[in-house]
């Protein structure tokens, strides 16, 4: 099990948005984004089942997993390839629905999903391989969002 940094974390908790890829029974992948990705403990993460049905029955039958996490502005994040255990009742589940409570999550969760991240690795912008620094490229991105024209890498 790898465990989570303190800067892994925090780009889980700041960023609350991940890229969950799994494997289709044809064999090909399937990526959905999931807004309630969180760190459950120091190797694990978690996220819920609002609706989900394609990616818990891909793990049902084949638990490997990646969740890729990236802040848009500074264009770095972290992949996360574990191997996740879907939690679909009891207190266990009760716990889960909880914990996304209490971060404001209102929907209904139909089960949660408990990753054991295996390996941990950054994810980088090649523009940072040509000199750029983070405040650099989060004022780019910040300018592109914001409707300006600029050359962004």
């Amino acid at each position: 099990m790898a465990r989570l940094t303190e800067d892994m974390r925090w780009m889980v908790e700041h960023q609350r948005l991940g890229f969950v890829a799994t494997v289709c029974p044809d064999g090909t992948p399937n990526l959905s984004p999931k807004g309630t990705v969180a760190v459950w403990d120091a190797e694990h993460l978690v996220f819920a089942d609002i609706h989900s049905p394609g990616t818990v029955a891909n793990l049902r039958r084949n638990p490997a997993v990646e969740i890729n996490v990236v802040d848009a502005l500074s264009r770095r994040g972290y992949r996360y390839k574990g191997t996740a255990r879907i939690v679909d009742g009891g207190e266990e589940l009760d716990g889960i629905v909880a914990f996304f409570r209490e971060r404001g999550t209102k929907s209904p969760i139909r089960a949660g999903v408990i990753v054991t991240v295996e390996t941990a690795a950054p994810l980088v912008s090649p523009a940072y391989d040509q000199g750029a620094t983070e405040d650099e490229l989060r004022e780019r991105w910040l300018r592109h969002y914001a409707g300006e024209r600029s050359t962004v890498a």
